[in-house]
């Protein structure tokens, strides 16, 4: 069961302005990565782990949004009830996927085809108008591939002894794994279909692209995964690396392509719900002897900033004159993140200015009010997308922020589009708003 662009549709969702219209969730400033983004956006070619600096280079006109993820972290429980309620091993991935064990069923594909539109629909209405696609199969495997063929908002089911049928057309890069790097280096052998990789033995792709990443490929092609759903499976760490068809001599080499491997495995995190406070790096050279470092942080981040900063002082005294020819980031020590910001901005701290503009019905005024109420400290950084309380006018959610105002836009997802109002940024009358008001 995956989520449908998660983080963006519980953002459309919750904000009626903003429904069927280009919707980017994530950091917002010039170091900010993209998290989710919306069909609409993607339309466009944004994607996730993107930098939003590029995603606005592709849809300039989509609403950038810092991230609410109490209200993610809500809906995402709701939707695993809905998963225990029909069977009891269920195994979350993150906050929007997760497998699901539907026990020794014989399959029937009426029976299973009722199953997925019935789950579909139970999720619809525990979150309020949420969409999910399904896959069934007999493996993790399948089930995760079936759930992309008729995204967004489908399922599929996959007939035993049809999986070798379903795998052999689609494109190698489309399983779990895969990479630019490994794709490029299987298409300069000639495997750019699933079945083409068939082709080759356990020890040709073993030779080709490792051991660990050969055996997994050779498997996969084969629809072979003996993986069990582990309904209490404790995530210890988030990793990600990449291996170069050249390697790398030149530290600001090195140093893009830890930006980009960094982009990637914050938005991971950030899917997961997870923050870490150490930080790993690992340098594999041309003469395939990899060395690895790890430092220890005061306190758990997901932040792209602080990560980076921790590997410049790991990367410090590698000697790059035999090549580097893989490099991977991780973050262990994992605990579940409680911030309602997504992704600081960590250029200054505070919203990139102008990141929504103020449309003509905007007004600036005096709030009635003479108090501050003393659930929001004095100097709250308004974030594009967070909720936000005004003590006349009602709930809304902050539109823009910058040169010492605030613009507010009044709806909810039980409202139509609301209007558009802007205030002094510290307003007394204005406080951080919460889901539960919605």
């Amino acid at each position: 069961m995956d989520l449908d662009a998660f983080f963006a549709s519980v953002e459309q969702r919750d904000k009626p302005s903003l429904r069927g219209k280009p919707v980017v969730v994530g950091g917002v400033g010039q170091r900010g990565v993209v998290a989710t983004a919306s069909y609409e956006a993607r339309a466009f070619g944004v994607r996730s782990a993107m930098s939003t600096r590029e995603a606005k280079r592709l849809c300039g006109h989509a609403a950038y949004l810092n991230g609410r993820f109490h209200a993610y972290a809500r809906d995402s429980q709701f939707v695993m009830d809905v998963l225990r309620e029909r069977s009891t091993a269920v195994e979350p991935v993150s906050l929007d996927e997760a497998y699901v064990d539907l026990g020794r069923l014989e399959f029937d594909p009426e029976a299973f085809a009722a199953i997925a539109r019935e789950l579909r629909e139970a999720i619809a209405e525990a979150t309020g108008g949420l969409t999910a696609s399904v896959g069934i199969a007999r493996t993790k495997l399948l089930a995760k591939l079936a759930s992309e063929i008729n995204k967004p908002d489908g399922y599929f089911v996959v007939a035993p002894d049809t999986e070798l049928d379903l795998l052999g057309p689609m494109p190698v890069r489309a399983l779990p794994g895969i990479g630019p790097a490994m794709e490029e280096r299987l298409l300069h052998v000639g495997v750019k279909f699933v079945d083409h990789a068939r082709g080759f033995s356990r020890p040709e792709l073993v030779s080709l692209l490792g051991e660990a990443a050969g055996t997994s490929l050779h498997d996969m092609v084969r629809a072979i995964d003996h993986r069990k759903v582990e309904s209490n499976r404790p995530r210890k760490s988030v990793s990600i690396e990449d291996t170069f068809e050249h390697d790398l001599f030149a530290l600001e080499s090195v140093f893009q392509h830890l930006v980009g491997l960094v982009a990637k495995l914050v938005a991971r995190m950030a899917q997961g719900g997870y923050s870490g406070r150490t930080i790993g790096l690992k340098v594999r050279d041309s003469g395939f002897v990899t060395t690895t470092r790890n430092v220890t942080l005061a306190t758990s981040t997901r932040s792209h900033w602080e990560i980076m900063r921790a590997l410049t002082q790991l990367i410090e005294g590698f000697e790059f004159s035999r090549g580097v020819r893989l490099l991977g980031v991780s973050v262990s020590n994992l605990s579940p993140w409680v911030q309602d910001v997504l992704f600081e901005d960590e250029d200054t701290g505070e919203i990139e200015k102008g990141v929504l503009p103020v449309q003509s019905d905007s007004t600036v005024g005096p709030s009635t009010s003479d108090a501050a109420p003393p659930s929001t400290p004095q100097g709250t950084v308004w974030r594009a997308g967070m909720d936000i309380h005004h003590a006349t006018h009602g709930d809304g959610w902050v539109w823009g922020s910058g040169l010492g105002l605030v613009t507010m836009r009044f709806e909810s997802r039980f409202t139509g589009p609301g209007r558009v109002l802007t205030f002094p940024a510290d307003d007394p009358a204005l406080r951080v708003g919460h889901w539960d008001t919605f």
